[in-house]
């Protein structure tokens, strides 16, 4: 039961309402484009255009996902690696590859130019990694650059670099927005073999000159459809104005709208194109609706709901920081143990918060949108939409953040 533990206390800022905003002039902070007034984020945020089709969120599972039928053509141990690579890959209980790594990996190692479409939760951030840390520790004059569209991506795909790079002394650097710009300079000048950036601070370092694109050979472009959905278009396209040729250019999204179409043949040569991207929604979530019968009451419908039993890490998703904050403070004034997250939140908030979440400290994690890519937190039980998103795509990637990696997980949102 949540409410077994006094809550955590943490404190509480604004953040992003939702996927709708841009990125100032000055490279640090968000806005929402003038079209959506104060009173549309404070009231509910812009209409979802889900409203009225209740169907789509009710489906059962049937099973685990359907990547369970696909049957992988190598093991690591097939792949060559150098032998502390596969020592790490071990340490961590790896031996077969999911999918996108099956298809990836090899490729990649042939240095091959790649298309990646998969979602989150299907492992392809070691798809790109496991290659890219060969690579580097058999030419050490080998550096390459990760960018990505949120700082959560970008720490997770930092700490899984720590882990599969263990006693190769390959170090990396992590450039986000939030954190001392002044140490990620010290760490530049160091010449690390990784740098892995959200896109503003990115920018903002070669605009300074204290981040030069031509020392990269490899590139990765991860979560494309995201940069593109949040305002991040030019700045792409300006990065890969600025990269060498050649290099090995690797592209990572979930969808390819018209957009992201632009930043792709400008990005990538002759590539491998790798799908793993099965249906719409995870056959292994469970997928219902809660009908809200009195909205004076919908709080009182949720802590009943996360009272019951099996609702051990749950990840509730609303479309505006002033929501969340309220239903943070709701919650937390009824016992339970509740951390949020927001695109304004300090960065050593969000880690903080995230950290808990993932150690059990805390067990239910409230956020926008913003955090709705590209988290990758073991056993979360259960995603609650209480309010709904925006386009069925947020509802998508939010539902993907339970049942990852085949797991069984469930999804509940409430209609009115």
């Amino acid at each position: 039961m949540h409410r077994s533990r006094n809550s955590a206390s943490f404190g509480r800022a604004s953040g992003f309402g939702g996927r709708k905003f841009k990125r100032n002039g000055n490279g640090g902070s968000y806005s929402y484009p003038k079209s959506i007034s104060n009173q549309s984020r404070y009231s509910g945020g812009p209409k979802s255009e889900l409203e009225g089709n209740t169907s789509i969120f009710i489906k059962k599972a049937v099973g685990n996902s359907s990547v369970d039928n696909y049957q992988t053509r190598y093991k690591f141990e097939d792949f060559n690696l150098v032998p502390a690579l596969k020592a790490n890959i071990a340490k961590k209980d790896y031996e077969n590859p999911t999918p996108v790594q099956d298809q990836a990996i090899k490729p990649i190692l042939e240095g091959r130019d790649l298309i990646g479409l998969a979602q989150t939760g299907t492992g392809k951030t070691a798809a790109f990694l496991v290659p890219l840390v060969d690579k580097i520790a058999r030419d050490r004059g080998q550096r390459a650059l990760i960018v990505t569209p949120t700082r959560e991506l970008a720490g997770q795909i930092n700490e899984e670099l720590h882990i599969l790079a263990e006693g190769l002394g390959i170090y990396s650097s992590l450039v986000i927005g939030g954190a001392n710009i002044h140490r990620q300079i010290a760490d530049l000048s160091r010449r690390p073999s990784v740098v892995i950036g959200t896109p503003g601070r990115l920018k903002d370092l070669v605009d300074h000159k204290h981040l030069y694109l031509g020392d990269f050979r490899t590139i990765v472009l991860d979560e494309v459809d995201l940069m593109v959905d949040i305002g991040f278009i030019n700045d792409v396209k300006y990065f890969i104005s600025l990269l060498p040729r050649p290099r090995q250019s690797l592209f990572f999204s979930a969808t390819i709208p018209p957009k992201v179409r632009e930043v792709l043949t400008a990005f990538v040569t002759n590539p491998v194109t790798v799908s793993v991207k099965k249906q719409n929604t995870p056959e292994n979530i469970e997928q219902d609706v809660i009908k809200v019968v009195d909205r004076s009451k919908k709080v009182d419908q949720l802590h009943d709901l996360l009272n019951k039993e099996g609702f051990d890490k749950v990840m509730i998703f609303g479309r505006t920081k002033h929501g969340i904050d309220k239903l943070d403070s709701q919650l937390t004034m009824r016992g339970f143990r509740v951390g949020s997250i927001h695109g304004n939140k300090r960065q050593s908030q969000r880690q903080k918060i995230l950290k808990s979440f993932k150690s059990d400290e805390i067990s239910i994690l409230l956020a926008t949108d913003v955090a709705s890519r590209g988290l990758d937190i073991d056993n979360v039980s259960h995603v609650i939409n209480y309010d709904l998103p925006e386009t069925y795509d947020d509802y998508v990637h939010r539902i993907g953040r339970t049942g990852r990696l085949n797991k069984r997980g469930t999804a509940l949102t409430f209609v009115e």
